[in-house]
């Protein structure tokens, strides 16, 4: 009998009659060498079935995962989208939320930064949430806290100037450089830098973290989309698709 249906009559066999389930170890030594020379035979004459066997794998858990992710976005939804400090820009009003955790030193939330604005200029229907998650050392906290306190201080309008320059912003954040910063953007920088170790930054930021961690967040740009997460950086054209599919759930 040729090799490949050899094997397919062991599974047939085993499939039919579960009685005689195929058991290894009731093979003899002989049996069970002659068996393993079968399957090496038929895999190097079929090497596609092992490429094969490791999508359907990849498949199931990726399917495993984004069903976990809907789970842990539908227990969290209230902290995910109506958090209470939060910026929100976009349309407030839109069908559609879009929510960013990112960090001011992530190479892909700049990359992705102008593919967000694009998404949310062309669309004109989303709602964005900007959760402030500094994960990238003392620089990233030093601009979160810098920007959280700015919408403390002088409002949402002011956050986003300072959010905007930020993303572009390359030297170190220290106290000369954000005060010359918030200057450059008609901001009194003061009362934003005595606001950036206050209570209330702190608190937003924790609570941020704290909500990372129940999702599993450990990487920036993540983004939820309806009941969907995104985790790393997506180009414009797979980011309108995700936004389809949250308005035809």
């Amino acid at each position: 009998m040729p090799r490949p249906l050899a094997l397919a009559a062991v599974f047939a066999l085993t499939i039919a009659t579960p009685a005689l389930a195929f058991d290894p170890a009731s093979m003899s030594d002989s049996e069970r060498a002659a068996f393993r020379a079968e399957v090496r035979a038929y895999l190097m004459d079929n090497p596609e079935v092992i490429i094969e066997a490791v999508q359907s794998l990849e498949a199931r858990e990726a399917d495993r995962k984004a069903a976990q992710d809907d789970d842990l976005v539908t227990v969290n939804a209230e902290a995910i989208f109506n958090d209470g400090f939060s910026f929100v820009g976009g349309n407030p009003d839109g069908d559609i939320t879009v929510v960013e955790f990112m960090d001011y030193r992530c190479g892909y939330c700049r990359k992705a930064f102008e593919d967000v604005n694009e998404l949310i200029a062309s669309d004109g229907n989303i709602r964005f949430v900007v959760k402030e998650f500094p994960i990238l050392g003392e620089a990233s906290t030093i601009s979160s806290h810098f920007a959280v306190a700015t919408k403390i201080v002088a409002g949402d309008a002011a956050y986003q100037k300072v959010h905007d320059a930020l993303m572009a912003f390359t030297g170190q954040p220290d106290e000369t450089a954000l005060a010359r910063l918030a200057g450059s953007l008609a901001l009194d920088p003061a009362p934003i830098l005595a606001a950036m170790d206050s209570d209330a930054v702190l608190r937003e930021i924790a609570e941020t973290r704290a909500l990372a961690q129940r999702l599993q967040i450990n990487g920036t740009p993540t983004f939820v989309i309806g009941t969907q997460m995104l985790r790393g950086y997506a180009p414009l054209a797979a980011m309108r698709g995700f936004v389809e599919d949250a308005r035809a759930e």
